[in-house]
């Protein structure tokens, strides 16, 4: 399985999702590339140290002949590796856009590796650029986080539209794995509210999980750790083990 994580919005939970799905995934004995496709490399140092990146995704995807088995790290946890992100990878989208197999870029150089793994995740930036279709076509799954506000179904459209071009032709397998209610608070009518309407909209696709506001799950990347081992009895580490059987049931 490949998940990309995809939402053109910022600040609605992505690479907090990437970063505890990969990390659920790899303490369930489940060999887990993490991706990071966001040129804020947030997923990355998340769980490295910046000095110890070298070469990154932006020289994968740049480089013909550089293949993404060199440049994926380990990570703390022994089935959880990394292919890191740099700043550099910005740059990426001007030198991707008119070149032939731009969309594909990912897809060719993930292909040799593929087999090495049980699960692979992507975590992308907020916008619909080429580094996003790029982790679309590449994909199996897209799983959307959507943040739990009165702006949340705003741009859906987009995204719904992109998803459906990129199933139209450069990639018919790719599904909606699911939708994710991020930063949520269940005790508010407007919380409530916004779960109908993102149900609503999205028709049975809506996780049952949602993940709550919680200041742990803020925290656990500063110190190079997943919720799991930074706050294993907090409600974020239950609400992303919750999600993480979800998504497995789905796959």
């Amino acid at each position: 399985m490949i998940i990309t994580i995809a939402n053109q919005k910022g600040g609605v939970g992505k690479t907090t999702t990437a970063i505890n799905l990969s990390a659920a995934f790899a303490q369930k004995n489940l060999k887990t590339l993490l991706i990071d496709l966001d040129p804020q490399a947030n997923s990355t140092m998340s769980f490295l140290d910046r000095k110890a990146v070298g070469l990154s995704v932006y020289d994968v995807l740049t480089d013909p002949d550089l293949p993404l088995r060199s440049i994926v790290l380990p990570t703390a946890l022994p089935t959880l590796w990394v292919a890191p992100a740099k700043i550099s990878l910005a740059k990426v989208e001007s030198k991707l856009i008119g070149e032939i197999d731009g969309h594909y870029r990912l897809k060719d150089k993930l292909q040799p590796a593929a087999g090495d793994y049980d699960a692979i995740v992507i975590d992308t930036p907020p916008t619909l650029g080429m580094i996003t279709v790029n982790a679309m076509v590449a994909a199996s799954h897209v799983l959307i986080p959507i943040q739990s506000s009165y702006f949340a179904l705003e741009g859906t459209d987009d995204l719904l539209e992109t998803i459906e071009k990129i199933k139209s032709r450069p990639n018919p397998n790719l599904q909606i794995l699911g939708v994710v209610i991020t930063l949520h608070d269940r005790r508010t009518i407007l919380g409530r509210d916004i779960q109908k309407q993102i149900d609503d909209v999205f028709q049975g696709k809506l996780f049952k999980t949602t993940i709550s506001k919680s200041i742990r799950l803020e925290e656990s990347p500063a110190y190079r750790e997943s919720i799991f081992t930074f706050a294993p009895r907090s409600s974020g580490a239950m609400e992303y083990y919750s999600l993480t059987e979800e998504v497995l049931s789905r796959v």
